[in-house]
């Protein structure tokens, strides 16, 4: 656990907070490392948690998979991302969706009671980690909602131009690079594959853009 205090320390939910202070928390919250290999599921559809959970190695995919099986990649977490936090409240009901490891990954699974109730001893930490808590489930709000602004759009190209756009606004660059590939990426905006393929080269051809594998670059 101690050799990821330093990614700790820079996540939303420990913000403000050194590593001396997060070692004594760690207790205290009852944390728990666990890792997962590649392709490794980490929760599935239909458990219920009564924990939130911090990656600190990796990176996962919120997935679903209908009847059918069509596969559709709801969100990827990144190291130092919160989740699970929208279930781990009572009668919040089962995970809707599946969480997967896509390269070897770790996280560490808080109590979510132990947050939200004073420890005995009242450390002076713990509220500037239940404020943080609030920040952090805010901020996952507003990126859902970007993700709905993309998915309200009827066609592939809509779609496209609003995720591309929203990516360089939030690299600040119209040069970037995203962290989907081809297949993800339409998984993601539940698209085609093909047809979205179709649409960037067309994009390409007009001049809206320019792209190598993940690389992008948004023309005037």
């Amino acid at each position: 656990m101690d050799k990821y205090l330093p990614v700790l320390k820079r996540t939303q939910l420990f913000s403000g907070i050194g590593e001396k202070e997060i070692t004594a928390m760690l207790h205290c919250l009852q944390a728990k490392l666990h890792t997962y290999e590649k392709g490794e599921s980490v929760f599935r559809q239909g458990e219920y948690l009564n924990d939130i959970a911090v990656l600190v190695h990796g990176s996962l995919h919120i997935q679903r998979d209908d009847y059918w099986g069509h596969h559709s990649i709801i969100n990827t977490i990144h190291v130092g991302e919160m989740f699970g936090e929208a279930y781990a409240a009572p009668d919040s009901g089962a995970i809707l969706n599946d969480v997967a490891a896509i390269e070897d990954s770790a996280i560490v699974l808080f109590d979510i009671n132990k947050i939200l109730t004073t420890c005995p001893s009242a450390c002076k930490f713990h509220s500037t980690v239940i404020k943080n808590l609030y920040f952090a489930i805010s901020a996952k709000n507003r990126s859902l909602m970007q993700k709905l602004s993309h998915m309200s759009n009827r066609s592939t190209r809509e779609k496209l131009m609003s995720y591309l756009s929203e990516e360089a606004k939030k690299q600040n660059s119209s040069t970037f690079s995203i962290h989907f590939n081809r297949q993800q990426l339409a998984d993601f905006l539940s698209v085609d594959r093909s047809a979205m393929s179709n649409e960037l080269c067309k994009m390409r051809d007009e001049g809206l853009l320019q792209f190598h594998k993940n690389n992008f670059t948004l023309l005037e």
